[in-house]
């Protein structure tokens, strides 16, 4: 087990046996400071950590996870906040549109799934975040446009 990585719910600062806004633990959260990730996947450097060309491709393998009830992809739906990919390892972090979103289970695993199948990738985890809650506004906005919002 690497440094970064634990057994159990973190806390926001990373320490172990507390728990943390998040459904995965594996590794500490791009932002262990408790602060709301601000990056947006269409801005900056895209989200992307580390080897940004592998990252760019899982981030379009990610667009063929789509939200079930929406119809949507999970980029343009704005529920991808990063990705990290080092190594041959990629790290997705992203949230969901509720705690209590019933495809919850399935679009996590088709992020892991996707993530994985890129070339380079052999390992993908999903880090489930909270912060900052998903609103209809991080909504890439030709989506939003299509949508009525």
């Amino acid at each position: 087990m690497s440094e970064n990585e634990t057994t159990g719910p973190t806390s926001d600062t990373g320490a172990p046996g507390t728990q943390r806004d998040t459904a995965e633990a594996s590794a500490a959260p791009p932002d262990t400071t408790g602060e709301p990730i601000e990056t947006r996947p269409d801005e900056g450097d895209g989200g992307n950590a580390g080897d940004g060309e592998a990252a760019e491709r899982v981030r379009q393998a990610l667009r063929s996870v789509t939200d079930p009830e929406l119809g949507i992809n999970i980029v343009d739906l704005g529920l991808v906040y990063d990705i990290e990919v080092e190594a041959g390892s990629a790290r997705v972090t992203m949230t969901l549109t509720s705690p209590g979103c019933p495809a919850g289970g399935q679009i996590m695993t088709g992020a892991k799934t996707a993530a994985e199948s890129v070339e380079g990738i052999d390992e993908a985890t999903v880090n489930l975040v909270w912060k900052p809650f998903w609103t209809p506004e991080r909504i890439d906005p030709k989506i939003r446009a299509m949508m009525g919002f």
